[in-house]
């Protein structure tokens, strides 16, 4: 939860049945508001032996450690994989734009699926970098 010092009041900021996607998300909402200027204060809650209990979130007081990369092949809550792979789907076809690459056909549509299948966010991230570079390069 997010406290909204304007309103006075909190609001639910992530919720997901797995706390790795929740502690992320607030991870990055944090940076996002301190980057705006705003004074950010996080309740992290969660179920504990039977009953809601306050955690405490260390990405509110201060950077984050890395978050930890799935090993390969780990099973990963399927609605979570599914989305993350649209969103590293999306992330690839917008480096690829921007390197002016838009008539793709559906052989490339698979590529770069497979490639979002396989990479790890940052490592999309990078990838879509170069290809941005490259086509503010002509």
């Amino acid at each position: 939860m997010f406290h909204e010092p304007a309103r006075d009041s909190w609001a639910v900021g992530a919720q997901s049945p797995y706390r790795a996607p929740v502690l992320y998300a607030v991870d990055d909402m944090t940076r996002t508001a301190r980057a705006r200027g705003d004074e950010v204060t996080v309740a992290l809650w969660g179920p504990e032996d039977g009953a809601w209990h306050l955690f405490d979130t260390p990405s509110a007081k201060g950077p984050a450690p890395a978050p930890q990369r799935p090993v390969p092949g780990s099973p990963e809550p399927a609605r979570l994989a599914e989305r993350m792979t649209d969103r590293r789907h999306q992330v690839l076809m917008a480096g690829l734009g921007k390197a002016g690459l838009y008539d793709l056909g559906p052989e490339d549509d698979e590529a770069v699926r497979t490639l979002a299948d396989r990479l790890d966010e940052p490592t999309v991230r990078r990838v879509a970098h170069w290809l941005a570079e490259a086509g503010g390069q002509r």
